[in-house]
This record gives C-alpha cells, sequence and structure tokens, in this order.
C-alpha cells in the first residue's frame, strides 16, 4: 500500500466540495466530480505525488517541446504549470487556467518564489477556460477533466485555443483498476474519455499505460 493512502483517503472523503457540478456527461451519462476547493490546495504539492504519480516520467511521455505554447488547465497551485515552464524555456509560455481565484493567488506566489517569469495565470469560468484562440500546442488536463461541470462547452472552448494539429492531453487515474484508491467519481476509463471527446472534434493518438495510477490519453485536434 502507498504510504500516503492515510492522508490521500480522508482529504478525498472528508474535503468540503463546493457545489458547482452538474449531475452526468450528457453523452456518456458519467457522474461528475465535484471540484476540488482551495481546502485542498495542499493535497496538491503533496510530496507523496512524486511516488503516486511520477509527474516528470508524465511530461517525459508526453513530450515537451522548446519554445511551444501550452495550456495547464485546472492548474490549481502550479504544481504542473511550473515544471511546463521550463520545459518550454524562456521562449515558450504556459497559461495556468483555474476557475478559483483563491488557486491563482497561491500560483502566482508559487511563480514569484520560484521566479518563473514564462507562466501567465488566467482565471476560467465553468464553461470557457478563457485561452488565446489558436494559438497553443497542447493543452494539459491532469486529474481535472472528470470535474468539469460544463464538459461540453469547455472541451469546445479548449478545441478553439489550440492550433490545427494540436494535442489534447488528459491525465486521468484508472477507472479500470480497482488498487488505484481514488474515488470512484474521480476515476475514469479510457472507454469513457474516447466516447465523450472524440465526438467533439478530436482524433483519438493512444493511451500510454507507464504510470503507476493514471493513464495518458492524447488526442489531436
Amino acid at each position: 500500500m502507498f504510504p500516503s493512502i492515510r492522508i490521500l483517503l480522508p482529504v478525498l472523503l472528508l474535503l468540503p466540495w463546493p457545489a458547482i457540478s452538474q449531475d452526468a456527461h450528457p453523452v456518456s451519462g458519467r457522474r461528475i466530480a465535484p471540484v476540488m476547493g482551495i481546502g485542498g490546495a495542499d493535497w496538491l504539492v503533496r510530496n507523496e505525488r512524486v511516488a503516486e504519480e511520477h509527474p516528470d516520467e508524465a511530461l517525459d511521455l508526453i513530450g515537451i517541446a522548446k519554445g511551444s505554447s501550452v495550456g495547464d488547465v485546472g492548474a490549481g497551485v502550479g504544481y504542473y504549470s511550473i515544471k511546463l515552464a521550463a520545459r518550454v524555456g524562456p521562449e515558450g509560455k504556459v497559461y495556468a487556467n483555474d476557475i478559483q481565484s483563491g488557486m491563482l493567488d497561491r500560483l502566482r506566489k508559487n511563480l514569484a518564489a520560484q521566479h518563473v517569469a514564462n507562466v501567465v495565470p488566467v482565471l476560467g469560468v465553468e464553461d470557457d477556460p478563457r485561452l488565446p484562440k489558436e494559438q497553443l500546442d497542447l493543452v494539459l488536463l491532469v486529474d481535472v477533466y472528470h470535474e468539469f461541470s460544463k464538459p461540453v462547452a469547455m472541451i469546445d472552448r479548449i478545441r478553439e485555443s489550440l492550433k490545427p494539429g494540436g494535442r489534447l492531453v488528459l491525465l486521468e487515474y484508472r477507472e479500470e483498476d480497482p488498487v488505484v484508491p481514488i474515488r470512484p467519481e474521480h476515476k475514469m476509463s479510457l472507454k469513457t474519455v474516447r466516447r465523450e471527446i472524440e465526438p467533439q472534434g478530436f482524433t483519438f493518438q493512444k493511451s500510454i499505460e507507464k504510470l503507476p495510477w493514471q493513464h495518458v490519453i492524447i488526442f489531436t485536434k
């Protein structure tokens, strides 16, 4: 058993969630999970995340080009945004989106503390991440798509933000694996992800199953 499960499960089971979700996805009928509030921010930067999720390996598997423009949707306090910033380099840019201003306040403090200058915080809304149109090479959704309260509208807007041939990449906890210690509404199967995403103007490229707990699911516009 992973050493952090004693911390992980109480957070996911007991954390007070804001009531900003709808009941189900209109295509698959999947139950939409509530959004993690600012009270869960510390869990996003827990030390155990490296062992549980292998974030640097995940980015290696995705492939982040120097000089590229990347959207980190549901960025929270910037755990992945800062890693992305280092990979795209000073000629690249990361748009770190969240719908909670409190998360972005924490993100800005983290950027300042680590002297990161190529991340742009973006306050979005439930149906629009407010990313620049047709300017992004990649949009990354890390354990967040399952929480979109208006998933169809969000994916439409994300598609509009991507350049032709741009990639949409989802990291989602594997529903197919009962050993993954995450509440069911915070897990997704590859079948469900494809069923929901492909009709919205995306082509499935591949799913990479090398991480301990998560799918890496790659689509192109």
